[in-house]
């Protein structure tokens, strides 16, 4: 951004925090004398939702004294400026500023805030394909992040962007994994809330859940109104579409002032918008009228929201029940522009995300085979250079042919060594090899046996890939083979073992895992490999069915789980492929085994607005 650009964005700054700071009917001051500014900037970070007005305020005072301010501290200010422009809806001036902060603030954990919550501000501006680019570097920072807020804060944006793109399942995870890291004393009302809300968009649940009720109740108690008031509309939606207008209304209109008090655009319109339909429903049509009318301008500029188009079409409504028609067209024109707007958006989302997936599994392959590639050179110039320092030695050392010949073995055997390890991954994936599996398997499970945790064997091979082969090749099936690789390495974790056994048949390891925990893993893996592949150099679509052995019912014994797995997945082909089937009895018991568990594959995720 140039000189001007910077002015501009600055200037526009001051003009929103000048005029919230008015409407709060605070007056420009400077700190209180031995007040300590560090301190001031903390209370404001932690409290910027939960109590508005009193950040404003302080936002203010913070930014009158500013030339006091040491470096980092108005790298902080700075950063909970760019914060507030966003909150009050001007995300085209917000993103600038957010990447100033992170181009030059001295604090790691800053930066890695303002990444997080930029993240948030290109999703809403609906510049998906970078929102999502800056999650993948997000989420490889997040291993090294200490501080807990932060962190926190890097999970919740991965849930919520997650979230946006249909990945509702994987959303909830890193949102329970956000509850998970919440430090004791502190509230989970933000994880709970992210987690509710991406479970309700997958239709996991509704807002009927007793869990609705409590998550509200967790978010009072922590004077986070705000996200109180955001599950309560997914509650209020809930009773809409179950015909109970009349307790949406109840839910809402006690609650409307506080919204408007937050001043949160985008929850005020969705509020207002649940309210025209709640009033419509129960016959109230001039009330119905005033919260659509409202909806439709508290609603942020340019966004083709499902609120938006929900009041756009009350509106429509209301002027065709009172027959002028003329108005009736101009509303319903509108409804249909925004309504596309908004279904084009929740594909453009789901379109960024593959894209940039495909584009990191590209990134992946390349760097690996890359890495192949250097470690050859390495080893040829290694060899090149060994030949000579042997010829010199020939020549040097002929009186100690003995310490000579002894020497060259000791290299010969290092380098023996040194390809012997080569030999332990697989030539195509670069993930295990059948033997080395077995090593690792082995090692892993008296591990998890010595600490008394329960581990689970997945088996799963790819269905019908001989037809693959044979329909487009084996160069396509390498491709295809490479994707299902790309596609169980993004839902492993570090400790998980992970081979190719030969063929298409694969194994995981998942050391410290029960049986519920690896089935759903090993769920989500078989739906990620049979969702057709979006781009990329193989349109081949496959399946896998998958067979799951835990330690707890057949023992530590690798070659017993690999039995009673490998029975599974035979048992899941013969049930008709694509599935996840769990072993339930010991392979050695002499008895014939009850019916395996089958874990049946689940539909496509719908695609929702958040």
């Amino acid at each position: 951004m140039g000189i001007a650009g910077r002015v501009v964005h600055r200037c526009r700054l001051a003009i929103a925090l000048l005029a919230l700071a008015g409407h709060a009917g605070t007056v420009l001051a400077q700190l209180a004398p031995g007040e300590d500014a560090a301190a001031t900037l903390a209370w404001a970070d932690a409290n910027k939702t939960s109590d508005h007005r009193d950040f404003l305020e302080t936002l203010t005072r913070l930014g009158s004294d500013a030339p006091r301010l040491t470096e980092k501290q108005l790298a902080h200010l700075r950063y909970l400026e760019a914060w507030q422009v966003a909150y009050a809806g001007d995300y085209e001036t917000a993103a600038p500023l957010l990447e100033a902060v992170v181009g030059s603030s001295p604090d790691k954990v800053l930066r890695f805030r303002a990444t997080a919550t930029l993240i948030n501000i290109l999703g809403i501006a609906h510049r998906y394909q970078e929102a999502f680019s800056r999650l993948s570097e997000l989420t490889d920072m997040l291993p090294g992040v200490t501080d807990p807020q932060a962190r926190l804060q890097g999970l919740g944006e991965a849930a919520q962007m997650l979230a946006t793109a249909g990945q509702y399942d994987l959303a909830a995870d890193y949102a329970e994994r956000m509850i998970q890291n919440t430090p004791a004393g502190d509230s989970a009302c933000k994880g709970t809330y992210i987690k509710l809300h991406a479970l309700y968009l997958g239709k996991r649940i509704d807002g009927s859940d007793a869990s609705y009720a409590q998550g509200i109740a967790n978010c009072e108690a922590a004077d986070e109104n705000l996200i109180a008031n955001s599950l309560r509309a997914d509650v209020a939606e809930t009773a809409i579409h179950d015909k109970r207008p009349r307790d949406a209304i109840e839910i809402l209109e006690k609650r409307y002032p506080a919204v408007l008090n937050d001043s949160y655009p985008r929850l005020i319109s969705q509020v207002e918008s649940l309210l025209a339909q709640a009033y419509w429903d129960t016959g109230n049509a001039d009330m119905a009228g005033k919260y659509a009318s409202a909806a439709v301008k508290s609603a942020p500029g340019g966004d083709s929201s499902e609120p938006l188009a929900a009041a756009l079409r009350t509106l429509y409504l209301i002027a065709r029940d009172h027959g002028d028609f003329q108005a009736a067209m101009q509303w319903l024109e509108r409804y249909m522009q925004a309504d596309k707007g908004y279904l084009d958006d929740v594909s453009a989302r789901a379109l960024a995300y593959q894209m940039v997936k495909q584009q990191l599994a590209s990134s992946r392959m390349e760097a690996d085979a890359l890495d192949r590639q250097n470690q050859i050179l390495h080893l040829q110039r290694e060899v090149d250079r060994r030949s000579m320092e042997t010829s010199r030695l020939y020549i040097v050392l002929l009186l100690t042919v003995l310490a000579t010949i002894g020497l060259w073995l000791v290299r010969t055997k290092r380098s023996q060594l040194r390809f012997m390890r080569m030999a332990r991954r697989d030539s195509l994936t670069g993930i295990c090899n059948r033997q080395h599996f077995v090593e690792r398997a082995q090692q892993a499970l008296l591990a998890s046996q010595k600490s008394g945790k329960p581990s689970c064997l997945v088996l799963f091979d790819l269905d019908h890939f001989k037809l693959v082969n044979d329909t487009y090749g084996h160069s396509e099936g390498d491709w295809v083979l490479l994707r299902v690789v790309a596609e169980c390495r993004d839902h492993l974790f570090q400790e998980d073992v992970f081979g190719r056994l030969g063929g298409e048949e694969f194994a995981i390891l998942l050391p410290g895992t029960d049986e519920t925990t690896g089935t759903k893993r090993a769920e989500m893996i078989r739906a990620a490999i049979a969702t057709p592949p979006s781009g990329g150099p193989s349109s081949a679509h496959v399946t896998a069915s998958f067979g799951v052995a835990c330690t707890l019912r057949h023992g530590v014994d690798l070659d017993r789980l690999l039995v009673a797995a490998d029975d599974a997945l035979y048992g899941g082909k013969s049930a008709g492929r694509d599935r996840v089937v769990v072993a339930v009895e010991s392979a050695d018991t002499g008895k014939a085994p009850p019916p395996a568990v089958t874990m049946e594959p689940e539909p496509p995720f719908g695609l929702a607005r958040p």
